[in-house]
This record gives C-alpha cells, sequence and structure tokens, in this order.
C-alpha cells in the first residue's frame, strides 16, 4: 500500500520549487469551489484576464465534468489558439486545478502572455473499485477537445490551432491526442464529428509504450512487474485482448510521418517513467520520419525532483524550451 501511494504522489506533478499562483476567487463557477487535495489547498490560475471556470462539457455516469478555460492577456480581437492541459497523477489522482500550482502555474502565465488561451481538463480516474479504465480517462480528455472545437465560435477559440501538454499520466494522454485522429476514442455522442487540429504538442515524463513493459523497468531487474496493467485491462481479458488494449494505449503505434511534432522532456533518473520512453519514442520517430524532439534533463527524477547534483537544463530552462516549442508552431518560420 505504501508503494502505491508514493507512485500516485510522484505522478501528481506538482514541482514545489516555484512558488503558487496566487489564491484566486473563483468566477462563473457552476460547481463547488476547490478545497484540499491531499493535504494541499489547490485554486484556480490567478490571471487578471478572463476566465470561465467549471464549464460543464459532458456528463457520464460517474457524473458531470469540467474544463478551466483561462483566456490571453492580453486578449486578442479575434479567436485565440489554445494549449489543452491534460493534468498528471497515475489516472487515478491530479485534478485540472494543478494548472494553478508551483511550476505549472509558472508555464501557462508565460503562455497567456504569448497569446495562447489555456484550458485545464477534469477527467474521470481510476480508482479500485470503480469501472473506469485508462481507455475512459483518454476519451474524456478527447470529448473536452471536442467540446471546445463544437463550441470555438462561441468560445472565441480557433479549432484548427489546438495545443496540447500534460505530465505524466497527462503526458501519455497528451501524447495520445496529438498522434490519434479526431475522430478515433469515439465518446459522448453529442460532440461526435467535432472538427478541430491539434498543431503541436509537449510531454513531459510521460509514457509512449505500455506492451514494451520493460521500458518502465529502470534499473532492469529481474523481478519487475508490470505496475499499470489493473488501470489498462479493469477486467481480467484474455491474451487478444490484452495485447489490443496495451496497444490501442500506447501512443509510440500512433507515430507517422503525418502527425504533428511532438516534444518530450524526460528526466535521466525518473525511477517512474524512466527516461528508456524518450529514448524508444526517438528511436520510433526516426524509423517512421516522424516530427519527434526529446530533451534529456540530467539529474532529474519525475517532477524534475533533483537527484544528486542540480538539474540540467534548469526549471526554469525548461519552462523556456516548452514556450519556445508552442511558439514556434504558433508562428513557424516561413
Amino acid at each position: 500500500m505504501k508503494a502505491i501511494i508514493a507512485t500516485l504522489v510522484l505522478l501528481s506533478g506538482f514541482h514545489p520549487s516555484l512558488r503558487a499562483a496566487d489564491v484566486a476567487v473563483p468566477d462563473r463557477i457552476s460547481a463547488a469551489a476547490p478545497g484540499k487535495e491531499k493535504g494541499r489547498v489547490r485554486s484556480y490560475l490567478e490571471t487578471g484576464g478572463e476566465r470561465k471556470l467549471e464549464t460543464v462539457y459532458k456528463t457520464t455516469p460517474e457524473g458531470v465534468l469540467h474544463l478551466d478555460l483561462y483566456y490571453p492577456t492580453p486578449q486578442p480581437a479575434g479567436t485565440c489558439p489554445v494549449i489543452i492541459y491534460t493534468h498528471g497523477g497515475g489516472w487515478a489522482a491530479g485534478s485540472k486545478l494543478g494548472a494553478g500550482s508551483g511550476s505549472f502555474a509558472v508555464v501557462f502565465k508565460k503562455l497567456l502572455e504569448q497569446g495562447f488561451a489555456v484550458a485545464s481538463v477534469e477527467y474521470r480516474l481510476y480508482k479500485p473499485n470503480n469501472e473506469v479504465a485508462m481507455r475512459d480517462c483518454v476519451i474524456d480528455a478527447k470529448d473536452a477537445v471536442r467540446y471546445l472545437a463544437r463550441n470555438s465560435a462561441a468560445l472565441r477559440l480557433d479549432p484548427n490551432r489546438f495545443f496540447i501538454f500534460g505530465d505524466s499520466a497527462g503526458g501519455q494522454i497528451a501524447q495520445l491526442l496529438l498522434l490519434s485522429s479526431p475522430e478515433s476514442l469515439a465518446g459522448a455522442p453529442e460532440l461526435a464529428g467535432a472538427a478541430y487540429r491539434i498543431v503541436a504538442g509537449v510531454s513531459w515524463y510521460g509514457p509512449c509504450d505500455f506492451e514494451k513493459t520493460d521500458l518502465f523497468n529502470y534499473d532492469d531487474r529481474a523481478d519487475f512487474r508490470d505496475r499499470f496493467g489493473a488501470r489498462i485491462l479493469r477486467t481480467d481479458a484474455d491474451a487478444k485482448e490484452k495485447l489490443a488494449r496495451y496497444r490501442e494505449m500506447s501512443p509510440i503505434n500512433y507515430l507517422s510521418s503525418r502527425s504533428a511534432p511532438l516534444l518530450m522532456i524526460q528526466g535521466d533518473q525518473d525511477t517512474t517513467i524512466p527516461v528508456k520512453h524518450a529514448h524508444y519514442m526517438k528511436e520510433k520517430a526516426v524509423a517512421t520520419r516522424a516530427p519527434v524532439e526529446i530533451v534529456i534533463v540530467k539529474n532529474a527524477g519525475h517532477n524534475w525532483r533533483q537527484v544528486g547534483a542540480p538539474i540540467t537544463p534548469t526549471l526554469d530552462e525548461i519552462v523556456q524550451r516548452m514556450v519556445d516549442f508552442f511558439f514556434s508552431h504558433l508562428h513557424p518560420a516561413k
């Protein structure tokens, strides 16, 4: 049990070294205000600009799902490009309110200043006693994108300039949203057929392949066991179904020469999502001529935790590299 709790904490995606955003007064809220999560108070991203908080995008058997939409400052006269954020937490924890905490608040404020809107997405979470699997997490996030596309005119968003970012488990979700077609992984019928284009995406320490389980074996131990199988399968499955589910949830299987650009940033000392994932994704990208860039952060564990020596590049440099990547695809060189 202690090992499971430790894994979830590691996957939660919070970096304590940067100051969290100031506590915000929620506006346009249709649900209860945020409170404590895992011993700390989380709140919305404070921007000084327009926000549409707790917007319902979908109803599921487990309840309604929300997203928070933050507009750039200053806000342009026309439609906005938007960064869609999928939080970490092992598909079992975490919150869209992570966008207002620590290093994420720094990232998003920089992107808002560059003219991007930001949408932080809630999705259902796996629990041992419910029916939610990893596939549901991905479909929920994809339906949030579909909702934003279908309502883009009213929300003043450009559906042809969507971008995606996620950390840890959210990094896997972000990769799948970026690389899979809009029609795949169908969700709510009322959102089907929404047209959009995800221009580029960034994954922080997100896994790329579940079929190749040794990618999770950071020290190549002989007694390594698959940690995430239950979250992919939910119920007992035969070998054929298991293989199909693992492959469906592995972003690496969607790579092609027509893929949108992906930036993967991984720590070389990460024992939760080992750096093997970035190297393997790059290897497949070279073979398929897919536009994948990787940045390996030295001395970095999960969530950019320092291991033995200061991380290189620094957290500020990681943030700036990500902002520059998104901006370069918003305004590509001619």
